[in-house]
């Protein structure tokens, strides 16, 4: 997506480019107080929280920020787009703008990113930023799809016309309704509107098949047991995409973390219900 995000674009009024090595990264920041940092999905962008953002700005500073390509950030390094590289990234960023978390919330790709960022970062209590995982993706595909699918994004990712091709099938009319209602949940038409204007795009498109050839959850799955931070889960029961039990397994490992279940809602739970999912933050936060 073209910089700047257009004023229809949601919260585009806070919207400034931040560039930190290697990517110039879009960033929307809001509120006052300690810092909650807002981490979308692989796919997704800042727009996924446009209302779970204004809800959590009533009591904190809150940062969402762009993956590197997708959305709004430009991307600076293309083999800079796997979870370790990424992490990196962003810690050196948020140290560069000043930015010491008390939290860091995830949705799905984004929950294994808060985690690792939970082990690079320092609260302002100086101790480990909480983690929020919403729907979070910890663990790697199973059986054939494990094998094929890394194989099949780096495929993808090297052909340089496939992110076009993919762009323009899967923005063909009525195939992004299709596609979110197969991760079992079901958003309004102005949700289904933002992301059919981000598949469309060629650059995130492409930016997104890169993250994937580029994701590795091994080294995350290796130390999960010693991750220090104190860890909300929250799940979907819907959930499509990231199958619920995910979240119980990742638990288990966790040191101090804890799950909870919203029946009813799918992998999209907090933009199908962004003050539930608010107020388990908050309350989680506060604790």
């Amino acid at each position: 997506m073209r910089w700047p995000p257009p004023a229809d674009w949601p919260h585009a009024a806070l919207s400034r480019q931040v560039h930190s090595r290697p990517h110039r990264w879009h960033v929307q920041e809001t509120g006052t107080g300690e810092t909650l940092l807002l981490l979308h999905g692989a796919g997704g962008s800042t727009h996924s929280f446009r209302m779970l953002l204004p809800l959590l700005a009533v009591q904190y500073h809150v940062v969402a920020i762009d993956l590197p390509g997708q959305g709004f950030t430009q991307l600076g390094a293309r083999h800079r787009s796997g979870l370790e590289a990424t992490a990196e990234d962003m810690t050196r960023m948020c140290r560069q703008e000043g930015w010491h978390p008390t939290a860091i919330i995830g949705h799905s790709a984004g929950g294994a990113l808060a985690l690792r960022l939970s082990q690079q970062l320092v609260s302002p209590r100086g101790h480990p930023p909480k983690v929020v995982g919403i729907n979070a993706a910890l663990d790697n595909f199973k059986g054939l799809a494990g094998v094929l699918f890394p194989v099949l994004a780096k495929l993808l990712a090297a052909v340089p016309f496939t992110a076009k091709v993919f762009a323009q099938s899967s923005a063909a009319p009525g195939r992004i309704e299709a596609l979110i209602r197969s991760t079992g949940s079901d958003i309004d038409a102005e949700g289904l509107s933002y992301y059919r204007r981000l598949i469309s795009d060629r650059d995130h498109a492409d930016a997104t098949l890169m993250m994937m050839a580029n994701w590795s959850l091994d080294g995350l799955q290796h130390d999960l047991g010693t991750v220090p931070a104190g860890t909300l889960l929250i799940v979907g029961d819907n959930d499509a995409t990231v199958p619920p039990e995910v979240s119980d397994k990742a638990a288990r490992k966790l040191p101090d973390a804890r799950v909870v279940h919203l029946p009813g809602l799918g992998h999209l739970a907090h933009e199908e219900a962004p003050e539930t999912v608010a107020r388990l933050i908050l309350d989680f936060v506060h604790d």
